[in-house]
């Protein structure tokens, strides 16, 4: 009887969380049918709720949206819905996988409102992962409208627990280009923490009880949309929000101009027992396609670049001929010459420059500054890469004198109107056969396979804090246990960094002091993946640095084939395996206080001699040759601060 009673109470309180008359109109299961989306109608408000492995892991949340035409979150009725199968395979580089099988069944559920302008709800589910969007009909003679903003949400059971970026306030930090999603985390607390006033960045991380992780993210956007955030937590629950309207110094809109019939980006959901299904899933990428075909095919690798140790003092001849003949040592197939090339050197000398790398067998990224009219920043070249006719002209400079890429720098801001500069700088760059790198920017949402000359983006609190900041210094190890889970699990991060000198200066001799170990600066190389990284490495570490270590770095590549979960807790501790061709690596960081001693599953290495880069309890580094068991078994210390590489 008392189990009967405690049935009915939960009966009731899944009742009321959607309304005592909420009707389902649709469900859909992943392919293994551990997954499920059901979606109800409750008195004309569309809702989702998603269980996994039988739990429920989403409370029933809201979807729809409001545009200038009507608001199409309230007051619908159901029209039809229709069940699906989507298969796809494709071969991707610059991701975490190379070859992709996509496989998951969809739900289309379709609504109108009073005057019958139907909207529809598609959600496709694979194996750990939900991605969804609305698609807008057209309505009579109406062809276009604007997206106000989004009822659509994320209500989490009770005690769930979050690892979230909180979003920049807009038009402040360095010369008012943020929002730049450089920011740290609000880490492990309960969502009801999660009061940010400018919400928080995707991707964010969840821990539902002791039921699943959750990975949320979007993907798929392109001019024709305004990238979207969460909020902060509000009654319960986390939404979709729209650009600040104070971004671009308060200029463009906040919502989407679309054209009927349109689609939204995705909003994508990844679910699993543990994190595997997290640092493995592909799914910004199994949703969207390329928007155009590259020009020409891209070649990705390693490179060096003196700003981030040697800052600007460094942006002249003498120093940047100084990093080309450091890139030739290293093998490296880049060298990025950084801001105020134009003022210091000039086009002329520059030129000569990329003569002499080219001589070396070095290929030549040159940095720019994009902002034209919505921020401060004053750093040359300036308004080079603000408009289409000045872009033309540069770039066709830029081809002629055989420059490799660019890097561009001080977006601030996710609104329409920045979504297609970014488009347009890389459709243009493409032309001229240009790669690009975005810094000062926004996270890539399927970027990789919709923009085949994108190379990398920063989006995180990068290398540079490392330089202008103590408290960053201080939980390096802390955010590098985070990215592999969170933001480099959505999309490409060029962090730049590696740094194996003992001080972040030019004399390594004394100032800001690096406080993780070698052989952590080692693990990044491969927990941190981007197709073009420019590494911080210095000439001097040709002499100073370990042997080992300079050896590892002309190997360790920047493009893979696969990527595993080994081990790992968000702030705590991280363990991943990528393979690169035949070659396996499997690099850890520990964020602890006290040394890590892990037993790792590594099947890749059975029974094999492989090479281990580690640290010393002094927090010296070494490497040495060990046997892994034929278990594939491997019993593993990680130091405070420290880091491990494993591979043949």
């Amino acid at each position: 009887m008392k189990l009967k009673g405690l049935k009915l109470i939960a009966l009731f309180m899944s009742l009321s969380s959607v309304g005592m008359f909420a009707t389902q109109i649709g469900t859909v299961s992943s392919p293994d049918g551990e997954l499920v989306v059901k979606v109800v109608l409750d008195e004309g408000k569309p809702a989702y709720s998603v269980e996994y492995k039988g739990a429920v892991v989403l409370e029933n949340s809201p979807l729809g949206f409001t545009t200038n035409e009507g608001d199409f979150s309230s007051n619908l009725k159901f029209v039809d819905s229709a069940t699906d199968r989507v298969a796809k395979q494709y071969t991707q580089d610059r991701i975490k996988k190379s070859e992709i099988s996509y496989e998951a069944n969809s739900l289309k559920t379709t609504f109108a409102d009073a005057k019958d302008r139907q909207i529809s709800v598609l959600f496709q589910v694979s194996n750990n992962n939900i991605a969804f969007r609305y698609e807008l009909e057209k309505w009579g003679d109406t062809r276009a409208c604007v997206v106000q903003k989004e009822a659509t949400g994320f209500r989490f059971p009770q005690g769930t627990t979050s690892y979230l970026s909180p979003m920049m306030f807009p038009m402040v930090a360095f010369a008012r280009t943020s929002p730049s999603y450089e920011s740290g985390y609000e880490a492990g607390g309960p969502i009801e923490n999660n009061k940010s006033r400018e919400g928080y960045v995707f991707p964010g991380l969840f821990r539902v009880g002791d039921k699943a992780w959750m990975l949320l993210t979007e993907t798929g956007v392109t001019s024709q949309y305004c990238a979207a955030h969460l909020s902060s937590y509000n009654d319960g629950v986390f939404t979709v929000n729209y650009p600040d309207p104070r971004q671009n110094n308060g200029f463009g809109s906040t919502g989407a101009q679309i054209g009927l019939p349109g689609v939204t980006p995705w909003r994508t959901i990844t679910v699993g027992e543990t994190l595997k299904p997290i640092v493995e899933t592909t799914i910004p990428w199994d949703v969207v396609d390329p928007v155009y075909e590259p020009s020409r095919k891209y070649e990705y690798g390693k490179g060096t670049w003196s700003w981030i140790i040697w800052q600007d003092e460094s942006m002249n001849y003498a120093d940047q001929v100084k990093y080309i003949d450091l890139a030739a040592a290293l093998g490296y197939e880049f060298i990025l010459v950084d801001a105020w090339w134009d003022t210091n050197m000039g086009y002329e000398k520059t030129e000569e420059l990329i003569e002499y790398a080219r001589s070396k067998g070095v290929g030549v990224f040159l940095w720019y500054n994009t902002n034209g009219a919505a921020n401060d920043a004053f750093q040359t070249p300036l308004n080079k890469m603000s408009t289409s006719p000045a872009r033309k002209k540069e770039m066709k400079w830029l081809s002629q004198v055989g420059v490799k890429g660019i890097k561009a720098d001080f977006f601030g801001g996710d609104k329409q109107e920045t979504m297609r500069l970014y488009e347009d700088i890389l459709t243009e760059a493409n032309e001229y056969g240009l790669m690009v790198v975005f810094h000062g920017t926004t996270l890539p949402r399927g970027w990789e396979r919709m923009y085949p000359n994108l190379v990398g983006s920063e989006a995180v609190l990068a290398s540079e804090m490392l330089v202008f900041s103590q408290d960053v210094r201080e939980n390096e190890a802390f955010f590098a246990t985070l990215h592999p889970f969170i933001r480099n699990s959505a999309a490409m991060m060029e962090f730049g960094g590696v740094v194996l000198n003992k001080y972040f200066n030019k004399g390594n001799k004394g100032g800001q002091k690096r406080l993780t170990t070698d052989c952590f600066q080692l693990a990044t190389a491969v927990l941190y993946q981007n197709p073009v990284q420019f590494f911080a490495l210095t000439p001097n570490n040709l002499e100073d640095a370990p042997a080992f270590a300079i050896d590892f770095m002309r190997k360790v590549p920047t493009v893979w084939d696969d990527i595993r979960y080994v081990d790992g807790i968000p702030g705590k501790y991280a363990v991943i395996a990528r393979r690169s061709g035949d070659t396996w690596y499997i690099a850890g960081v520990n964020a602890e206080k006290e040394a890590k001693k892990l037993t790792i599953e590594i099947p890749e290495f059975a029974g094999q001699t492989v090479v281990i880069y580690n640290d010393r309890k002094d927090g010296s580094s070494y490497s040495e040759s060990v046997k892994v068991a034929k278990n594939g078994r491997y019993t593993v210390t990680i130091q405070p601060n420290g880091g491990f590489v494993m591979t043949k």
